[in-house]
């Protein structure tokens, strides 16, 4: 009994000092919001006021963390990255409801007080030590201070310097206070109120009343009804706790008491209160999508824009700066992507290939000649594991790092094989010679000493070694597809039938230092180090270095534009919510070939689809528009290509093997139920590219390719000799 009469004592004691020292804050603070001549009086009010008024009263107001949005070219969404999801709108942008909500509950004098409310302290400290419980007095405005404090030390990484309400100490309570009382020298209420509601915490996915509003119900905050904005401004108190989803009872209980609130302050009617009491709660929950994962399409442009982002020193001189950025900068990223292109893009690589246990690869991508834009980038993958899903985060359509070292998460390249004759020809044709001139097509044999031409000077490798670049095998025998070509030939016909010994004999008369200049000048590298290709390694003449589909789609857009080569791009503007600008990318173009030798390499490569390799992908696609295209297949017959272009439109169309280092043959091998003694470009690649072509080339208007001058004829032209295919 003793013992419980001291506890007893204790508490009460507890109380009493708790009281005073309250009290004395309440004196300081009615004190400083008095007039001067009645806060001096008396020595002790005096010291306090001076202890008071040397606290630390600046506080940095900045933009809280906000999203960051990537959009297509059209406006069209294509991803959300966000540390807190937060979307800030201005206070009238919000339901006049959840204003009026959110003051009721939380601080019903807040139009009333000067940032601290000293009868709500005072209400507080009475109701606490008459034992009825727990109540805050904390204001809208000191709430407010303690979000921007905690939201600079997130950002920061200070998390460690976090403060939560249940934390803080006197010290930290009367820091607050002073605080709160010079932000309301600087701001109105109604820019507190606006503030408060961009910054408060609702889930883990929605930080701010905007993102709350389409996380709970799918809507903007402008749209909330009354029902849906109690029951947010209920969750301000204990986000968890009042969790529609989590716990429904609790939500409806808290929302009910808000009602009342805000009919006891004269916020709503009571007709008003008395229909929402009754609305059950409807939710209609968006879940949080963050990041490429996420992405409502696209995902692997989507990360390749991320690495864009993320490797470019004007977003941030550090890579934590950069990362800052994007997900807490609330940037707005336009990208060159066309929705259009995209969604049949996608749906075509699906087609293709769908979720196969072998996990065959296949891939488009599309970019706009004279701009360099890539308007379509698709794989038939997905970017996390799925059940019965062919999943994987490299992306096919890019290099492994940039001309700077930085990670792309590319897949490498895969080798273009016969996709990488035109360039071969391009400088036959840059020589002065006819694009229809004889070649000699049945050499077969290079010996070691023979005379190749390299006027800058670089050794060519002796053909033994280049053999083994090039896969021939060991009796020096350079073979081709299928027999019949092994005979004189015009070098047109070779290319559009794509004859390998028909390139080499074209190798045979050309310098190779021109064909370097060439693949150069169109930016073609390895897809693997963004290394050059060595065009004096006999190998590459038939597309021994892997190469990533979005360089060879462009190196083809420049046949497209007459010989200009645009370097691609994938991000048109950048701006963040305060209307910075920050550098998107702009079309840098250059001559790159001859106008005169582009349009000879587009006048042999429209034969490809009409009477060549390509003949039997679809009769119908250069019927619609002008089209050019080259079909490519490595020796393993594991990476398999058709590039074909308009004036309007450059796309690169793979199938093979993208994951196992281009070590599994494509021989043999059943697809979609079908039996292939040997994967050719034509097969599948080609049907695939064919198909979406024919959707979307109508939409980028393209013109007729300018013939090349007749004197790059001879006349009368040689007639090829029948061949047996």
């Amino acid at each position: 009994m003793r013992h419980r009469g001291l506890v007893r004592l204790t508490a009460a004691l507890g109380r009493l000092l708790g009281f005073f020292v309250v009290s004395a804050i309440c004196g300081v603070l009615a004190a400083s919001l008095v007039v001067p001549a009645v806060a001096a009086v008396g020595t002790s009010v005096t010291g306090s006021i001076n202890f008071f008024n040397t606290l630390p009263s600046d506080l940095q107001v900045d933009s809280p963390s906000l999203s960051t949005r990537v959009v297509t070219s059209d406006g069209q969404p294509i991803a959300t990255f966000y540390a807190e999801n937060r979307v800030k709108v201005p206070l009238s942008q919000m339901s006049p409801y959840i204003r009026d909500a959110v003051v009721a509950i939380e601080d019903n004098r807040f139009y009333d007080h000067a940032g601290v409310d000293a009868q709500g302290i005072v209400r507080a400290l009475i109701f606490n030590l008459t034992g009825k419980g727990r109540q805050g007095a904390s204001t809208i405005t000191q709430q407010y201070v303690t979000n921007v404090r905690n939201e600079a030390y997130v950002s920061a990484d200070q998390i460690d310097r976090v403060v939560l309400s249940g934390q803080k100490t006197i010290g930290d309570k009367i820091r607050e206070m002073k605080i709160a009382l010079e932000l309301e020298k600087k701001f109105t209420k109604d820019q507190i109120l606006e503030g408060y509601l961009n910054i408060v915490f609702f889930n883990r996915d929605a930080y701010g009343i905007e993102a709350a509003s389409r996380h709970f119900f799918s809507i903007s905050a402008k749209d909330l009804t009354l029902p849906q904005a109690a029951l947010l401004a209920g969750m301000v108190n204990g986000p968890s706790v009042y969790d529609p989803t989590i716990n429904p009872d609790f939500a409806i209980q808290r929302r009910n008491t808000v009602l009342a609130k805000m009919l006891e302050h004269g916020k709503i009617t009571q007709a008003q209160h008395d229909a929402a009491y009754a609305t059950p709660i409807e939710l209609k929950v968006t879940p949080g999508r963050q990041g490429c994962a996420s992405a409502v399409m696209a995902p692997y442009f989507c990360d390749y824009i991320s690495h864009l982002i993320l490797n470019d020193p004007a977003y941030g001189t550090s890579a934590a700066d950069r990362q800052r950025i994007l997900y807490r900068g609330g940037l707005t990223i336009t990208t060159t992507l066309d929705s259009r292109l995209q969604n049949a893009a996608q749906a075509q690589v699906d087609a293709t290939v769908p979720a196969n246990p072998d996990r065959w690869g296949a891939s488009l991508v599309t970019i706009q000649p004279g701009t360099g834009r890539i308007l379509a980038m698709a794989q038939n993958t997905v970017f996390l594991a799925e059940p019965g899903k062919f999943d994987t985060q490299l992306n096919f359509n890019v290099d492994s790092l940039d001309s700077k070292g930085n990670d792309l998460n590319g897949a490498g390249g895969f080798q273009p094989g016969s996709a990488m004759k035109p360039f071969t020809f391009a400088e036959w044709l840059n020589e002065g010679k006819p694009l229809n001139g004889m070649i000699d097509a049945s050499r077969r044999v290079y010996p070691v000493d023979f005379p190749w031409r390299s006027s800058c000077g670089k050794v060519l490798g002796a053909y033994s070694t280049a053999q083994k670049n090039a896969g021939l095998d060991a009796t020096d025998d350079l073979k081709n597809n299928d027999e019949g070509y092994y005979r004189p030939m015009p070098i047109n016909y070779g290319l559009y039938n794509s004859i390998n010994t028909a390139t080499f004999a074209t190798a045979a008369q050309v310098d190779f230092c021109g064909i370097q200049r060439i693949v150069d000048a169109v930016g073609l590298h390895s897809g693997l180090d963004n290394a050059p290709i060595n065009m004096h390694q006999l190998g590459n003449l038939l597309g021994a270095i892997g190469v990533a589909p979005l360089v060879l789609a462009n190196a083809f857009a420049t046949f497209a534009n007459d010989g200009r080569y645009c370097e691609p791009i994938a991000i048109l503007s950048v701006t963040d919510t305060a209307g910075r600008n920050f550098p998107g990318q702009t079309s840098q173009c250059r001559g790159a070939i001859k106008p005169e030798v582009a349009r000879g390499v587009n006048a042999v490569l429209q034969d490809v689809l009409k009477v060549g390799s390509g003949f039997w992908i679809n009769p119908k696609v250069h019927t619609v528009v002008p089209t050019a295209a080259k079909t490519g297949t490595n020796n393993l017959n594991n990476s398999t290509w058709v590039v074909g272009y308009t004036t309007g439109l450059s796309t690169a169309s793979f199938f093979g093997d993208a994951l196992e280092g281009q070590k599994r043959p494509g021989q043999n091998v059943v697809i979609n139920g079908t039996f292939y003694k040997s994967i050719d470009g034509y097969m599948l690649a080609g049907p695939q590219w064919a198909n979406y072509m024919l959707k979307v080339a109508p939409l980028y208007p393209a013109a007729a390719f300018p013939g090349p001058p007749p004197s790059m004829s001879q006349s009368p032209p040689p007639t090829p000799a029948p061949a047996t295919r």
